[in-house]
């Protein structure tokens, strides 16, 4: 899955993606950035995710530029 970063705090690590394939949004999982590249996220920041059971975003990675389109957020 894919998504544009909507919104992140580095201190709680909260956060907010919009999924490509919905533009739903998305709440980012505790351990989202763990084993990632990411240390933080900038609003607008294309990501790949897995979805975890809870339905959160999880497993962060980088995005592809071609295969989306910021959404209007």
């Amino acid at each position: 899955m894919q998504g544009v970063i909507k919104s992140y705090d580095p201190i709680t690590g909260d956060g907010v993606l919009v999924s490509e394939a919905d533009l739903a949004d998305v709440d980012l999982a505790a351990d989202a950035l763990e084993g990632s590249i990411f240390r933080m996220l900038r609003q607008g920041q294309r990501v790949k995710y897995d979805l975890n059971s809870e339905g959160q975003a999880t497993r962060l990675r980088l995005g592809s530029e071609v295969d989306m389109k910021t959404p209007e957020l």
